[in-house]
């Protein structure tokens, strides 16, 4: 990377950037990216420690995995319209990111997006999006607040592991499966109403949830994984009631085994 290069103006003339095009670029703080600009690559801008602002042009419909992942000093991003697809950790590690508005238009947003954007505080998914992948927004730990809309279908493994400051959350009632440690480690998380639709909890998903005393699980729910509520603040009485339907394994390990990933 060109560790010294500070600032630099891209030219209408240039449509993609490339590959690890800007990385390590450590000194850069800021940047200008073209409307002629169509896609960004992979890790293009990343450990751009510097970095602390961003509009991406209006001419980019996907961000690159990793694109801008490690942009430690990045706290302001402006997304546009043209973009439909958020790559696969395309902001991880951005942590002075403290808010962000994704547009209507985005459909699909990658694994790991806003892993450890641990100053992001809230977040609203847009309607398109169907599925939320694998650790997107894990280590979030100042995340409040989030809204998942009705398209969900799915909540991907560790999607919000570790967002120690989300307080409530509603899972809509499209969503069928939630993931391996999908909640683990939300220690504010109080309560819970599992939707009808969903039919499987993996292992460990609420794992380390201390806060959470009182949670609905319907009967169409017929597969909950190892752990799935261990160190979890239920009452006596609602704790047993879980466990003659679905037996102790859901509150800790079985002996000489590890909860299995996929929760089967």
């Amino acid at each position: 990377g060109c560790t010294s290069l500070r600032n630099i103006v891209i030219p209408d003339s240039v449509t993609s950037i490339g590959d690890c095009a800007f990385w390590n670029c450590r000194s850069l703080t800021d940047i200008v990216i073209p409307d002629s600009v169509t896609s960004i690559g992979f890790e293009a801008f990343c450990d751009c420690l510097s970095l602390s602002s961003l509009v991406l042009s209006d001419g980019i419909t996907s961000t690159g995995r990793f694109a801008f992942s490690w942009c430690k000093s990045l706290a302001e991003v402006v997304i546009p319209d043209s973009v439909t697809s958020i790559g696969d950790g395309t902001f991880k590690g951005c942590e002075s990111l403290k808010s962000l508005v994704i547009p209507d238009s985005v459909t699909s947003i990658g694994h790991s997006a806003f892993e450890d954007c641990c100053s992001l505080t809230d977040i609203v998914i847009p309607d398109g999006v169907t599925s939320i992948e694998e650790k997107t927004f894990s280590g979030c730990r100042s995340l409040r607040s989030v809204v998942i809309p009705d398209s969900v279908t799915s909540i991907g493994h560790y999607a919000f592991d570790s967002c120690r400051s989300l307080t409530d959350i509603v899972i809509p009632d499209g969503v069928t499966s939630i993931g391996y440690g999908a909640f683990s480690g939300c220690e504010s998380l109080k309560s819970l109403v599992i939707p009808d639709s969903v039919t499987s909890i993996g292992g460990s998903a609420f794992s380390g949830c201390r806060s959470l005393s009182e949670i609905v699980i319907p009967s169409c729910v017929t597969s909950i994984g190892d752990c799935a509520f261990r160190d979890c603040n239920f009452p006596t009485d609602h704790k047993q009631e879980l466990i003659s339907r679905f037996g102790e394994e859901i509150f800790e390990q079985r002996y000489g085994l590890f909860p299995d990933y996929y929760g089967e």
